[in-house]
């Protein structure tokens, strides 16, 4: 009787303290919030009291005599801001680990119960606690660029560059901690100077805690930052309280609506979107997230059955059980016309000359290079054994492949005698971009290929995936096969163009190495619909992982490349 008395009463107080004195709460914020909404949205008409109103930003126009233009980050500048859930979301997984990820996916139920400060403090400390900074750099520079482009509202971002144009300065002012987007605004918008929430930090770690400082107050920050005697030309916001009191200090103030709300198209992007890091392929919304864990070991388990019938089946009958589990593969161009005349050749030329061997020549396949199973996928394709050259590929890599792998050692004199040797054997496939590239775009090629042989033919591959990216700079590398087949659809397309005529080729049409492989370049984009550029394997990594892709390899004393990837 007591043990049951006991339990009424914690029940009792544990309805008082989650639902009673959060209702109340809630109903004074909707009550505080909404009068203040009412007072000053454009909508209301009192006859007895104007209050003054600011126009949207579609009245804004900046000029000359206008010093500074501050903004928020949150609602504003983003579009689908108005949680930064998702963000946070991905600095954990993708700085942090799965983990640390699925504990806050767990704690979104009870974020919705705290005001907004409090939500912002439990978020940050499961996102930031034991947090290395240099992996929250990492993450800022390579990851979540990618996802801020592509909510960046195009009007905000107009005033951005118009200000810029004038020689305004820019200020943001956000609630968000200032680590997960300074490097973005000050990199793609040429923001001057960001003010946000500080991390308290221990020892290169992130404690989890917010600064002395505590969370920002963004019109307090404002008066702080330009004293008592000045105010900011024009301030940027929304209709909420926050923002009323922050576009309130400044001389001109206007408001982003829904209205308002129009994203940023590829071709307007400040910079190129060129490069990117890190495994999740959406945008990881709470409802997102769940079903990415509630797929997470369906996928591991259907990676596995694909790379099980990739390796143990023939190549025709593991494109149509591979089918059969959800691998899209488009197929587009297959003419083996020249494979029957060359070997038709090879016939006559062997009968006509018995005393005198001749050299066979296999064909060289240049592809493009999207993940590390694109020889893979042309050899399921073509239906026939081909040998990849990589470069410091893993040792998983290597034992799970199914076709023959060869390394190489950058040496290009030594490197083009393997692959002589190799296309003497038998066909051959090389990717000259280096490494990887997941946006519509072509790095450079390398034109060691282009001296090997005339016999070429050139290949556009392209893949489609909706939750894992199949490829990394700075994660398991030898992962990447896995991630990919663990999406629930993922998509390969493959197109055999034709062979190469002989005129465009160095050895019997006169051309020198770079141009034939600027051509094939071109040839591939334009198949494809990409942009070729001039950027390369080094430029991809000193973008995305602040180094050259240049490691020691252990057990040897010289420098060894940490990309895996089908090379020259």
């Amino acid at each position: 009787m007591d043990f049951l008395m006991f339990f009424l009463k914690l029940a009792e107080w544990l309805i008082y303290q989650l639902l009673a004195n959060s209702c109340y709460k809630a109903a004074m914020k909707v009550k505080n919030h909404g009068f203040f909404l009412l007072k000053n949205h454009p909508s209301h008409k009192s006859p007895h009291h104007q209050p003054p109103l600011f126009p949207t930003i579609t009245k804004c126009s900046l000029n000359k005599d206008q010093e500074t233009l501050v903004c928020d980050i949150q609602n504003t500048l983003l579009l689908n801001s108005t949680s930064f859930f998702p963000y946070f979301m991905l600095v954990a997984f993708e700085g942090g680990s799965i983990l640390r990820a699925f504990v806050l996916l767990l704690s979104y139920p009870f974020l919705l119960l705290l005001d907004h400060e409090s939500a912002l403090k439990v978020m940050i400390f499961i996102t930031f606690c034991g947090l290395k900074m240099k992996d929250m750099k990492n993450v800022g520079r390579a990851v979540l660029p990618k996802f801020y482009l592509e909510n960046l509202n195009l009007k905000v971002y107009e005033m951005f560059a118009s200000a810029t144009s004038y020689g305004i300065k820019v200020l943001i002012f956000t609630r968000v901690p200032r680590v997960m987007v300074e490097g973005f605004c000050k990199e793609y918008l040429s923001v001057d100077d960001v003010m946000g929430t500080e991390l308290h930090t221990i020892g290169g770690f992130f404690s989890g805690f917010v600064s002395s400082s505590g969370v920002l107050v963004k019109h307090k920050a404002v008066k702080e930052w330009f004293g008592n005697e000045r105010k900011p030309d024009v301030g940027i916001g929304t209709y909420g309280l926050h923002d009323q009191l922050f576009i309130s200090q400044c001389k001109e103030g206007y408001v982003v609506t829904k209205e308002d709300g129009k994203l940023t198209p590829r071709d307007k992007y400040p910079k190129p979107l060129v490069f990117h890091d890190g495994r999740l392929a959406f945008f990881p919304t709470p409802l997102a997230t769940v079903c990415m864990f509630l797929w997470f070991p369906v996928g591991v388990l259907l990676a596995v059955i694909r790379l099980s019938v990739g390796i143990f089946l023939p190549y025709h009958m593991a494109r149509i059980a591979g089918g059969l589990t959800g691998v899209n593969i488009t197929i587009q161009g297959c003419d083996y016309s020249w494979e029957n005349k060359k070997k038709n050749n090879n016939k006559n030329n062997n009968n006509n000359n018995n005393n005198n061997k001749q050299t066979k020549t296999g064909v060289l396949f240049v592809c493009t290079h999207r993940t590390l199973l694109d020889p893979v996928f042309l050899t399921m394709t073509i239906g026939k054994p081909l040998t990849a050259v990589t470069y410091s590929l893993s040792k998983m890599s290597e034992m799970i492949s199914p076709i023959k792998t060869v390394r190489l050692t950058r040496d290009r004199k030594q490197d083009g005698e393997t692959m002589h040797e190799l296309l003497s054997e038998g066909d051959l496939v090389v990717c000259p971009e280096g490494t990887t590239c997941r946006e519509p775009y072509l790095l450079r090629f390398s034109s060691l290929f282009a001296e090997l042989t005339d016999e070429i033919v050139p290949v556009a591959m392209n893949t489609n995936v909706t939750m894992f990216y199949g490829t990394t700079a700075s994660g398991l590398k030898c992962l990447d096969p896995i991630y990919f087949l663990m999406n629930p659809r993922p998509g390969y397309h493959v197109q055999v163009l034709g062979k190469l005529s002989k005129e465009l080729t160095c050895n019997a049409g006169g051309k020198s190495s770079h141009d034939v492989a600027n051509y094939i370049q071109k040839k591939l984009g334009d198949a494809l619909g990409f942009e070729c550029t001039n950027f390369t394997r080094k430029d991809k990594y000193l973008m995305l992982a602040g180094n050259q892709g240049i490691v020691e390899d252990y057990g040897k004393s010289k420098k060894t490349s940490s990309v895996v990837g089908i090379l020259f």
